[in-house]
């Protein structure tokens, strides 16, 4: 058997991982292969995505799931490498408390946090925790607190008054490893989230939408930034189901949503509808509007997921030369970051890594750290909004 080469890519590519929070298992919708998420669990995804090289995970936000900071800080002591992508929900912190959470996670983990900015959601769910802002005024108010934020821990003496928060000499005694701060990640599709992402983010995240829409969003977001002077990152937030054959990968997500009834997926969609002002989440359902005979949105672009779940609601389904090819196309628009995920997560890290790493030339230098070659084998990865049960609410990513 010949060896696999890396494609060729226009850049470098960070491929990070998932951690679920709000549960995980084998299927969409149903009860059947369902796993606790507990510490055990996620610690386990945790140390199977660092030993497999993956460049970080993301953790989810919201009322139907943990908190993402204090999971993170409980799972960090288990890995070496692994980066954490941590929600910051500017309106349910103050940004000098958050600086010094921040900062702190950041030191005891010796420079791997990264900083996930959400203002969107649930308005019902933002309400119950004290938020009752408007869409566009949330990022309003986002702007205020990430202006304090970021000067905060670039070490700044604040003097800050806006519309929405002030600070009178706000100061951070115990600074973060990255300086001036954590990279801090922002998505969103609406114009308000445009504008805050161009103007005080370092990247920007869409979730997994067919490329010609992709690259509208990164326009519009890098024509934002110049006229701030300002350049970004840019990522997507996309399931993978890959498999040996093109034939086994659709197999595969077919099973996926194999126990999803008509009623249920008609349950959800009203719900997601009915319960977000978020843009994203609208172009999300605008993608299959609900049925079974309209998934396949773009070539090997699938939105199964979304049937029953909020938030990236799609999955790139191929073999693995197919998948990777689709994951150039994006990174052709300048996209150098996919935020990867799927169920159940444990068992996809492994086969991510070991199907579409090598094809994508990463994971490799972490495993050789490690002594051995964990690609080759034999080396030591209603409904919630992941597609589960109740009684979890729905996480939260990057809405807009």
């Amino acid at each position: 058997m010949n060896a696999i080469s890396p494609l060729a890519a226009p850049s470098a590519l960070d491929v990070l991982w998932f951690l679920p929070t709000g549960g995980d298992g084998r299927y969409l919708g149903a009860r059947q292969g369902q796993r606790v998420s507990d510490n055990r669990y996620l610690r386990q995804v945790a140390e199977a995505a660092d030993q497999l090289g993956y460049h970080g995970v993301l953790l989810p936000t919201g009322i139907g799931c943990e908190d993402a900071l204090v999971t993170a800080a409980s799972v960090a002591p288990f890995t070496d490498h692994l980066r954490f992508l941590v929600a910051l929900r500017p309106g349910q912190t103050l940004p000098g408390e958050a600086a010094r959470q921040f900062a702190t996670l950041d030191r005891l983990t010796g420079g791997r946090v990264m900083v996930n900015v959400v203002c969107g959601g649930n308005p019902a769910d933002l309400a119950g925790d004290g938020l009752t802002l408007g869409h566009d005024e949330r990022y309003a108010q986002a702007s205020d607190f990430l202006q304090i934020w970021r000067g905060l821990m670039a070490g700044e003496k604040v003097e800050f008054a806006g519309e929405y928060l002030s600070s009178r000499g706000g100061r951070l005694l115990f600074p973060p490893v990255q300086r001036p701060h954590p990279p801090l990640y922002f998505g969103g599709s609406s114009p308000a989230a445009h504008a805050l992402a161009a103007a005080q983010a370092d990247a920007y995240l869409t979730w997994g939408e067919p490329p010609a829409a992709v690259a509208e969003k990164i326009a519009d977001v890098r024509a934002r930034a110049a006229a701030h002077g300002r350049t970004l990152r840019y990522g997507i937030r996309l399931h993978l189901i890959v498999r040996e054959t093109e034939g086994k990968a659709w197999d595969a997500a077919r099973d996926l949503i194999r126990h999803l009834s008509d009623d249920t997926i008609a349950t959800a969609q009203r719900k997601l509808s009915l319960e977000s002002d978020s843009e994203g989440q609208r172009r999300m359902l605008a993608l299959h509007g609900g049925s079974r005979e309209r998934l396949e949105i773009a070539p090997n672009l699938w939105a199964g997921v979304g049937l029953v779940r909020g938030g990236a609601g799609t999955a790139l389904v191929g073999d693995p030369e197919t998948v990777a090819a689709r994951i150039r196309e994006y990174q052709v628009l300048g996209i150098d970051t996919v935020i990867a995920s799927g169920y159940p997560h444990l068992d996809e890290a492994y086969r991510v890594a070991e199907l579409l790493f090598p094809l994508l030339g990463v994971g490799r230098a972490r495993a050789a750290e490690g002594g051995a070659n964990l690609l080759a084998g034999g080396g030591s990865f209603s409904t919630t909004s992941d597609g589960f049960p109740p009684p979890a609410p729905s996480p939260v990513e990057a809405r807009a």
